[in-house]
């Protein structure tokens, strides 16, 4: 084989070229969110499986994306070469890379994939469903970027498709008999919630425990404990009077 010297060597390292970072390439491609309801479905997702996250995650290292760019081939323009899911979830990453804020993540300067990714159809879900090679949004998915577990949310009909990677290849999940789709790794559901979020009535998707408790959001949190703070006083008070109808004074005690 032939050697190279070292004024080769020079040349050939001063030629290569890094690839980009999260802080190199863009973080829109100046689209509009498509509807109203697309930003606070994103928030319910997020806000109401916080705590949970924060128990498989003691030490904060996962993040999440919302309407956030997934860079996973190098292009030009380099928007061509990302997917800009409306929901993901990443494991075992830190929130931010060197005390910043992502503006994308970058799969080739990360490596770990998502977790799921969600999509919220908007038009007919051809789309979202689109095996195309190259340039589909399920072909990219499930052959360039990989996440565990697809899903597509149609609000139009109040109903949810998970896909589950088995093999290299999606595979729809079936229903549980609560019409929910288990994320074991998360030990959580995915369903259809009808009901009032943000003085809007719709078919929201939401999570559940596996026990079939439905996860809630900081309002629903707070409600809770004041209706449970509100028993707990009427409890007391039950017992008071009790105390006092045996002739026992419940201040002295």
């Amino acid at each position: 084989m032939e050697s190279r010297n070292s004024s080769e060597i020079m040349v050939f390292h001063e030629s290569f070229t890094p690839l980009p970072d999260h802080t190199q390439l863009p973080c829109e491609d100046g689209t509009f969110v498509k509807n109203f309801q697309e930003h606070p479905q994103s928030i319910l997702l997020t806000e109401s499986i916080q705590l949970v996250l924060e128990q498989i995650h003691p030490d904060s290292q996962y993040c999440i994306g919302q309407d956030s760019g997934i860079y996973w081939r190098i292009t030009d323009p380099p928007q061509r070469g990302a997917a800009a899911p409306d929901w993901f979830y990443v494991p075992n990453v830190p929130p931010a890379l060197e005390g910043q804020l992502r503006r994308s993540y970058v799969l080739w300067q990360e490596i770990i994939p998502p977790l799921i990714v969600i999509e919220f159809v908007s038009g007919t879900g051809a789309e979202e469903r689109d095996k195309t090679p190259w340039t589909g949004k399920f072909w990219v998915y499930e052959t360039a970027i990989r996440p565990a577990y697809y899903a597509i949310y149609e609000v139009q009909k109040a109903q949810v498709e998970v896909y589950q990677l088995v093999s290299s290849r999606y595979q729809i999940m079936p229903a549980n008999p609560a019409g929910r789709f288990p994320i074991e790794e998360l030990g959580v559901e995915l369903g259809i919630w009808q009901g009032r979020y943000q003085n809007v009535e719709l078919p929201w998707l939401r999570w559940w425990d596996a026990e079939g408790h439905l996860l809630l959001y900081g309002r629903e949190q707070a409600k809770q404990a004041k209706a449970e703070a509100e028993q707990e006083r009427q409890k007391n008070e039950r017992l008071r009077a009790k105390l006092r109808e045996l002739g026992v004074d419940p201040d002295t005690l």
